[in-house]
């Protein structure tokens, strides 16, 4: 028999509901798993959570499951579900929670090993977003396939839902982790809306009746990590029965339940009693207080509340119980810190702050403004022309004051609203913005709501239930190059949003030229909000504001033809589709009169890993590029023109002629030039001038490695000469000259590129006299000062590396002299080491992803060792200990408040300038003259490091 089928893969919890095609009801599967130590139960809700327990933590026996379990990521010993639940609010450092709110966070790699976040003991395994989502949906499918034998849940038809906010790069991932627990095929649904399709199904007998009144829904739901609003337009069909088209979806906002509760748990540390004063927890503790506000936000929020609740934080191995402490939290501090705090009134309808002030916490990039009620007002006026539209008001019934068209009945959905006085807010406030009462569409079980309606969307599209016309949630753009402003990007609209699923749109009247067997790439983007209040066409050339469009992953890759010849370049059009599983398909198409490769088909695929590149809008070049790359064929293209050594070492003094001063060359013009000496890179072997003039230009060009179009694949090309060396290495200039190269352009490199100059690194520094001597003439000497700058730029090597990185450079420091005198050599040697300390230890690095930092333990250590040093006459030890001792916001590399405050101490002490101190005691962006200090070279003009 088979089944209709849908999953709800949640922040907190993960639900599965189904239905027999035909059968009316829709039931849930109640999913066997560990309650307790060798003890299994069975509930309709699987927490989110896996826990990874100590080696002797749990006997062997007390992890069986009724099935043998095969953990997709690997791990041997893991306890998902109620029992992960259960004894990671004891030792939360080894619990994997809020993998969904990961999966769509763009800052870390996502396929990386990077959770339990923060974790600092090197013994326990750690698994990525997609791994840990995958884990959840394996024991589901387990659980279903001993519940229906039969019926494996891999045959099924599947739905899986998904933040409607959700990106292109968020939903295929989402895919990954469907398709490494066995489930291969299956289709996606936005939540808000399968939210809204439950609460048809339960009044499909009396639809008609019960939306009579009704013209606009809004769907806000509001769950564990995430806050996604819909609206959906109600219109009468011929026949009477109401027709909904979903017409708005708002941007992604990592918003929700955990971002309350860790509000209330920084209320609660600040009272906990029998610690010291201004202690700041753990990452870990903290973790631990906020699953304790979270069970007292419950209380405190329920119709029969108390005036106060306890919070009680244990203490850790033998002292578990005599080292608890205590704090009170009361339900004023409930209406204040959640009520008033998240749901604003917001009278005047204004929109998000923005500001550096919003929680962070676990190294999720949370919302700058926490009240859900100020993003409501944005994506209402987002829409307001839809909104208008639907509930049958013109531009007349604007009165100019900016009031927001307010739907006329609200959806809840998401475990925030089970507390009935957050319900009863959001919903008051609607009704206070509209003037007159918003209809409050009952949710019977928002738990399970968004798992039941994906059953429901499945009866919809078998003809056997009420449905709701979507199709794409966002208008899709290709940017076009050399045509952006400031506010405002040129773009031609790929798909429009409500474009239904399986329907190809192609973009019959423009044409666009295609390199063949060169690289390209594409900048798309996507918006909720129409252009001029009116939805655009396909092939149409509008202006985008800025600030309503989302950059997806870039699309890049290189187009072979179908005759396999090399480069050409071809007339191709762009087709685009919704796919059936809720993906965006692009293809290029060859036109029809294109010879061999007419009607070709190539699909291009976003990138899910690397960095955010620059936007196309940039890449207008100057006519004088033309010139320079005839200087750079004259040095280093064909044999035939001869040119003196003079006329090579002064290439570089030539190009600034033409171009002006080389600070000033902006990224496209640098990548302009790097691609013109990629193309005659042999000709850096004619001379030792040639090889330090060209090492030094093409590293110059490609810094730092990445932010422009195609630098990834301009880094392979360049990696490929690695292995052979420099040619003339006995030439001390040419020799820097390579390590600088790769100095300049580390962050682009891959881990396993830098983990190979790691090895190069430790050579030159480390290698004795015997070693030395059978050095391959492949493998570049290096000076102390090149070895320094380029080791300490390796910033995706794991931490454990940078950890003994770290130790080495503090003995080397603390064996310097420190007499009352330290003559400029030794200055000089200070300056090297200290500089390499701060960007080994640096609590934020420049390329590198968050999880990638020393260990915050090993931090504290070194700035202990530094204390020692006399900052007044050895500048560069504040300089470091500011880097090392940065504030991040997150707790699992932010360094503990005492040490923090002797920094501080001894920066003011020493003289140090102001912005030093303040990246100590705030989470501020660096100055541009620290962050070139830092980075050993200024960026390019219009690059700016995101993170």
């Amino acid at each position: 028999m088979n089944y209709f089928v849908s999953i709800d893969l949640g922040t907190t919890n993960t639900v599965l509901a189904y239905a027999a095609p035909g059968a009316a009801p829709v039931d849930l599967l109640v999913v066997e798993q560990l309650v307790a130590p060798g003890e299994v139960g069975a509930s309709a809700l699987l927490p989110s959570m896996r826990y990874h327990p100590a080696p002797e933590e749990l006997a062997p026996g007390e992890l069986q499951l009724p099935w043998v379990a095969s953990d997709p990521a690997g791990v041997e010993r893991v306890a998902v579900g109620r029992l992960a639940r259960v004894l990671g609010a004891q030792t939360p450092g080894r619990l994997v929670a809020s993998a969904k709110s990961w999966l769509s966070h763009a800052g870390v790699d996502r396929m990386a090993p990077i959770l339990p976040w923060g974790a600092d003991d090197a013994g326990i395994p750690k698994v990525s977003p997609v791994a840990a989502s995958a884990s959840y949906l394996a024991h589901l499918r387990a659980a279903w396939n001993r519940r229906f034998p039969a019926a494996p849940l891999e045959r099924q038809q599947i739905v899986l839902t998904v933040p409607a906010s959700f990106d292109e790069g968020a939903r295929a991932l989402t895919l990954e982790a469907a398709r490494m627990a066995g489930l291969p095929a299956l289709r996606l649904l936005e939540e808000p809306q399968a939210a809204l399709y439950d609460w048809l199904y339960r009044h499909r007998a009396s639809l008609a009746a019960d939306l009579l009144d009704t013209r606009l829904v809004l769907v806000a739901d509001v769950g564990g990590g995430t806050t996604d609003f819909s609206l959906v337009k109600v219109a009468l069909a011929p026949d009477g029965e109401p027709m909904l088209t979903r017409i708005g979806v708002g941007n992604h906002l990592i918003l929700g339940g955990d971002n309350m509760d860790l509000a209330l748990a920084h209320l609660a540390e600040s009272r906990l009693a029998g610690g010291n004063a201004g202690e700041r927890l753990s990452a870990g503790r903290l973790a631990q207080l906020t699953e304790r506000c979270r069970a007292a936000k419950e209380q405190l929020l329920a119709p029969d509340a108390p005036e106060q609740v306890s919070v009680t934080l244990l203490g850790s191995g033998a002292r578990l119980v005599g080292a608890s402490r205590s704090a009170t939290i009361t339900r004023e501090d409930v209406q204040r810190i959640v009520l008033d705090g998240f749901l604003p009134p917001n009278q005047a309808q204004e929109g998000p702050q923005r500001s550096r002030a919003g929680l962070v916490g676990f190294g999720l990039p949370y919302a700058s403004d926490p009240a859900i009620t100020r993003h409501l007002a944005a994506f209402l006026r987002q829409h307001a022309a839809a909104a208008r539209a639907a509930l049958g008001l013109d531009e007349a019934d604007d009165d100019g004051d900016g009031r927001l068209p307010v739907p006329d009945a609200l959806l809840l959905n998401g475990g925030v609203f089970r507390g009935a006085a957050l319900a009863e807010r959001l919903a008051g406030v609607l009704s206070s913005w509209r003037g007159a009462p918003v209809r409050v569409l009952h949710n019977e079980d928002p738990d399970v709501a968004v798992a039941r309606g994906g059953v429901a969307y499945s009866l919809a599209r078998a003809g056997q239930a009420p449905a709701i016309e979507s199709g794409s949630a966002r208008n899709y753009y290709l940017l076009l190059d050399a045509q952006a402003t400031g506010e405002t990007l040129r773009a031609v609209c790929l798909l429009p949003r409500g474009t239904p699923a399986g329907e190809e749109v192609r973009l019959a009247e423009r044409s666009f030229a295609l390199r063949i067997g060169r690289p390209v790439r594409f900048h798309l983007v996507s918006s909720t909000a129409d252009p001029g209040g009116r939805l655009p066409q396909p092939g149409e050339l509008l202006a985008l504001p800025a600030a309503d469009v989302v950059r997806l992953p870039a699309i890049a890759t290189v187009l072979r033809s179908r005759d396999g010849k090399g480069s050409s370049e071809i007339p191709v059009q762009l087709a685009t589709v919704l796919s059936e599983v809720g993906t965006l398909d692009v293809f290029c198409v060859a036109q029809q009169d294109d010879g061999a490769n007419a009607g070709q088909r190539w699909r291009l695929e976003f990138q899910l890993r690397g960095e955010e590149q620059a936007g196309p809008g940039e890449d207008a070049l100057p006519p004088e590029l033309l010139d320079a790359i005839a200087r750079i064929e004259r040095i280093f293209g064909s044999r035939s023109q001869q040119v003196e050594p003079r006329e090579v070492r002064q290439l570089r003094a030539t190009l600034e002629h033409l171009l002006g001063a080389r600070e000033r060359w902006t990224t496209p013009l640098l990548r302009g030039l790097f691609d013109a000496l990629l193309a005659r890179a042999k000709g850096r072997r004619r001379s030792a001038e040639h090889e330090r003039v060209w090492l030094n230009l093409a590293g110059y060009c490609l810094r730092p490695g990445f932010g422009h179009a195609l630098d990834e694949w301009r880094i392979e090309q360049l990696w490929a000469l690695f292995d052979t060396g420099v040619q003339y290495h006995k030439d001390g200039q040419a020799r820097a000259e390579w390590w600088t190269l790769w100095r300049r352009v580390a962050g682009g490199l891959s881990t396993e590129a830098q983990l190979r100059l790691l090895d190069d690194f430790a050579f030159n520094l480390q290698a004795d006299a015997a070693e030395r001597g059978r050095r391959p003439v492949t493998l570049v000497d290096g000076s102390e000062d090149d070895m320094l700058r380029m080791g300490a730029s390796l910033e995706r090597i794991p931490s454990a590396y940078k950890a003994e990185i770290g130790d080495w450079l503090v003995q080397q420091i603390l064996a310097m002299p420190a007499g009352a005198r330290i003559d400029a050599r030794a200055a000089a040697r200070y300056a090297r080491y200290l500089w390499a300390l701060g960007r080994v230890g640096a609590r934020q690095s420049f390329h590198g992803a968050a999880h990638e930092v020393a260990p915050a333990a090993s931090a504290e250590a070194w700035l202990g060792q530094l204390f020692q040093l006399d900052w007044k006459k050895i500048e560069p030890a504040g300089f470091a200990a500011a880097h090392i001792a940065r504030m991040t916001g997150d707790r699992s590399r932010d360094i503990g408040q005492p040490v923090r405050d002797e920094v501080l101490r001894r920066l003011s002490a020493s003289g140090a300038p102001p912005s030093w101190s303040a990246m100590v005691r705030e989470v501020v962006e660096l100055d541009q003259a620290v962050e070139t200090r830092m980075l050993g070279d200024a960026l390019p003009p219009g690059l700016k490091l995101l993170r």
